[in-house]
């Protein structure tokens, strides 16, 4: 009798943690401190860019050269790696990237940065890559400098990714502290 009483115990428990995870891996991702967001382009034929990252906040902190240190791959975000998902062949920064679902990341230096669009997608376990640590560059399909550094006419709290579209050019902004990183994505022809 004990023992069937322990075992419903135990069962009980084991589900009830089982429960309390699947909420947790549910949680709505709004309410994280890096809340997600998303930006996207058409290009005038209609085809378009999308991107899907996380907004981390300054809260008070120096950004680059401080959480974001220089010369050191970002992946510009928090959390889950930042999605990049051209629905037609672009060239970025003077390099070809075909149609399809990247992930993309950052090395951020004073006067330069460089850019970089990554196959990996998926995590070893076929879930969304975690943007730390950086997958390697192995599955990088291609990296530019071509990244245009300007200063922002106040600080932004709020990481930010936009677009400027014009034709067949999407100008992706990335903006932050006082900062905008900007690359030229052209719909390949």
């Amino acid at each position: 009798m004990m023992r069937a009483r322990t075992a419903v115990l135990g069962t009980l428990v084991v589900g009830l943690a089982a429960f309390a995870m699947n909420g947790y891996a549910q949680q709505d991702k709004s309410k994280r401190p890096s809340p997600p967001a998303h930006a996207s382009c058409t290009f005038a034929d209609g085809n378009t860019i999308t991107v899907d990252y996380s907004s981390p906040r300054m809260k008070g902190r120096k950004i680059y050269g401080g959480l974001v240190p220089w010369g050191q791959v970002w992946r510009v975000g928090a959390n889950e790696g930042t999605t990049f998902v051209p629905t037609v062949d672009v060239v970025v920064g003077g390099k070809d990237v075909p149609a399809g679902n990247y992930t993309i990341d950052a090395i951020p230096n004073p006067d330069q940065w460089t850019f970089i669009v990554s196959k990996k997608t998926k995590n070893d376990k076929g879930g969304p890559v975690w943007g730390i640590p950086y997958p390697g560059e192995q599955y990088d399909l291609m990296r530019t400098d071509d990244v245009k550094l300007s200063q922002l006419s106040a600080p932004l709290e709020d990481f930010t990714i936009s677009f400027e579209p014009a034709g067949n050019v999407c100008t992706m902004n990335m903006d932050w502290e006082t900062t905008r990183a900007s690359i030229e994505i052209q719909e390949k022809k």
